[in-house]
């Protein structure tokens, strides 16, 4: 087995949370802190550690606006963030293909 590609992974995106969140954004153009954390059935805080590294990362934008004078806000996956996570599952599908028998 090559271990060069599995050095490769981002470990911002490696994270099964972190992966989750790129996977649920990559799928939509934004979606809701609400909507994340509902689908991912996660804690606030919890979310709040994930995408802080990730925006930290430069890989999402986070948008913070007000609805019904509540306050709500939207993650998007940036430009970064997009090459990150095909690249990563660049990576993934590069493991799979070296590690398959003959």
């Amino acid at each position: 087995m090559n271990l060069d590609a599995f050095q490769q992974l981002d470990k911002v995106i490696h994270e099964k949370t972190r992966l989750a969140i790129a996977s649920l954004l990559a799928a939509s153009p934004e979606l809701s802190f609400t909507e994340i954390r509902d689908n991912l059935n996660l804690t606030d805080g919890n979310l709040c550690i994930q995408l802080r590294t990730l925006q930290q990362a430069g890989y999402i934008a986070i948008t913070k606006t007000f609805e019904n004078r509540r306050p709500r806000s939207t993650c998007a996956l940036t430009a970064k963030g997009r090459r990150a996570f095909s690249d990563y599952i660049g990576i993934l599908e590069q493991i799979v293909r070296q590690n398959r028998p003959n």
